[in-house]
């Protein structure tokens, strides 16, 4: 199986309902309209609607949230009475998604009369402004962030989060058993779902159904979490390395120093990968440890083989 047929695509298009993101951030409730179940999020940017405000609508975006704040609550205030009900009357008609209120700033009543006009929800919160839209961009970037599903066990290693990839009967789930039983948690067995969360991080979790769950040839489906305790799975975990498992094959050559560094690319992001062969008597969770730990000193900035082939070539030069 090539890598090719190993990923599976998901769903391009993504969303996240008000409700769950009124929840999640612990917003107050000051307008919400009757078809609340229907309203989702599907755009990851946020605005900040001074030049709307201020009768600007060139690039308008009404499918973003938008974050009012000190700055947008002073301008209103410096217009005179008609002035500012115009400019709140045509902000609402461009039909917004969504208007936060941040720092708590009292809400003009023609907000909540044009709201209702309009059927925008109107929220609060009395987070400051830029603690608020930051917090609200990391949620939906994590919610809405691109992602696949790849065929694999996802494992958590001395803190690193570790994806082994390999034929179906190589070894994975029993790998990641053994793993479990040494300390460390599993994420994901057979399908790992991998969002892509910024321009340099992964992070990969279980389908919801399959979540803490892992097969076993022979055995069958097993529950890790009630087998080993709460302290044997986690949720999410940074995709940190690539691991293959590969079949022994008598006579290939086989990475023996680790001076040339692998990786795979996996949605635009270069991830350090290593291939593993697999053969009888050889211990694949010690194995697996040691290369975690081995990629966790190489981000810390100590690279053994370097440093090994840095003594031979300088015990040459002498």
């Amino acid at each position: 199986m090539d890598e090719q047929d190993m990923n599976k695509t998901l769903e391009e298009s993504y969303s996240i309902s008000l409700d769950l993101l009124i929840k999640d951030l612990k917003l107050n409730e000051v307008y919400m309209p009757e078809n609340r179940e229907d309203i989702f999020i599907s755009t990851r940017e946020v605005n900040r609607p001074g030049l709307a405000l201020s009768g600007f609508y060139g690039a308008f975006d009404q499918t973003r949230i938008q974050v009012v704040g000190t700055a947008e609550d002073e301008y209103l205030n410096s217009l005179s009475e008609d002035k500012k009900i115009k400019s709140i009357e045509t902000f609402f008609a461009a039909k917004p998604k969504c208007v936060v209120n941040a720092n708590n700033l009292s809400t003009f009543d023609d907000f909540i009369k044009f709201a209702e006009i309009n059927n925008v929800p109107i929220l609060s919160t009395s987070e400051r402004t830029s603690a608020f839209t930051a917090a609200l961009i990391a949620k939906l970037n994590l919610e809405l962030a691109p992602r696949m599903g790849r065929h694999g066990v996802f494992v958590e290693i001395y803190g690193e989060g570790v994806l082994i990839l390999g034929e179906s009967g190589i070894g994975k789930s029993e790998t990641a058993v053994e793993l479990v039983k040494r300390g460390h948690r599993l994420i994901a067995d057979d399908m790992v779902e991998i969002k892509k969360v910024s321009a340099i991080a992964l992070l990969g979790s279980a389908p919801e159904l399959t979540r803490h769950y892992i097969e076993l040839h022979g055995i069958g489906i097993v529950d890790v979490r009630r087998i080993f305790g709460m302290g044997a799975v986690k949720m999410t975990e940074k995709v940190d390395l690539v691991i293959r498992l590969q079949e022994w094959i008598d006579g290939m050559q086989y990475e023996r120093f680790g001076l040339e560094d692998e990786h795979m690319e996996i949605m635009g992001i270069k991830v350090p990968s290593i291939t593993i062969p697999v053969k009888p008597g050889r211990n694949l969770a010690i194995i697996l440890e040691i290369a975690a730990m081995n990629n966790r000193q190489k981000k810390m900035g100590y690279n053994a083989a370097a440093e090994l082939n840095k003594r031979l070539m300088d015990q040459i030069e002498e």
